[in-house]
């Protein structure tokens, strides 16, 4: 589905990252980890079409990645500032059906769905200044799934959130993924949080950015916050990735 082939990235005398391959199987859910500063957002912004390649080409199914295209849809960390202050919930949701060119006949079929399915229906004339962070993070990715998107790639997502606000925001995004048959690329400081979600997880090392390892995750779904954690499994994997963030 997406492919990784020798990217490197070379921003004026520094190198960000180095000679990255990987690839990322359709409807598989996989997770970048790795120390601040590794290029783990560099490498995601490249797999979108967002950031310039300097060696080697990302592709996405067969065909390389030059710029920023439908089926591939980003969720930023700052919400905040991906939402339009000025339009309701329903209206950054019609935003991506307008880039669409979807007849505004349509839009209310298409947008009272996936406000269910993220628990915004209740809020749908609100303004995002008026909802929680997790609100706003929700309908961020109800944003990007008006889009209809074959990949989502998501940037620290739930960073600054609160913890329970996080964990429920965990099993949704999992549930989701699920449930639409989306393939899912994610990156996040958090290594519970990395095997939690993961199919895989690609570690990452830094100066230059480049892959330490690559550990498959074969934890049952779906996945309990408290059963999945207390695995013996889930703790293997923890002490085996944990060096590469660093410490």
């Amino acid at each position: 589905m997406l492919e990784a082939q020798g990217v490197g990235v070379v921003y004026g005398a520094q190198t960000i990252l180095r000679d990255v391959s990987f690839d990322v199987q359709e409807h598989e859910f996989v997770c970048l980890v790795g120390p601040s500063g590794c290029g783990k957002t560099t490498l995601l912004r490249a797999l979108a079409g967002l950031a310039p390649i300097s060696a080697g080409r990302a592709t996405f199914r067969g065909a390389e990645v030059r710029g920023p295209q439908t089926e591939l849809a980003v969720v930023f960390q700052d919400y905040a500032r991906a939402l339009l202050p000025w339009r309701t919930v329903t209206g950054n949701v019609a935003l991506a059906l307008e880039a669409r060119g979807i007849p505004r006949t349509e839009h209310g079929e298409r947008i009272r769905p996936l406000l269910e399915k993220l628990r915004l229906a209740a809020h749908a004339d609100k303004f995002p200044s008026q909802l929680s962070g997790g609100m706003q993070q929700r309908l961020q990715i109800a944003r990007c799934l008006a889009q209809e998107p074959q990949v989502l790639l998501m940037d620290e997502p739930f960073g600054s959130l609160d913890a329970i606000t996080r964990q429920e925001l965990q099993d949704e995004v999992a549930r989701l993924a699920k449930d639409e048959r989306r393939t899912v690329v994610f990156v996040t400081h958090d290594l519970e949080e990395a095997i939690y979600l993961g199919d895989r997880v690609i570690a990452l090392a830094a100066n230059p950015g480049r892959i330490a390892e690559i550990v498959s995750i074969e934890l049952t779904r779906p996945r309990n916050q408290l059963a999945t954690r207390e695995d013996p499994r889930f703790l293997e994997y923890r002490h085996r990735l944990y060096k590469h963030l660093g410490h």
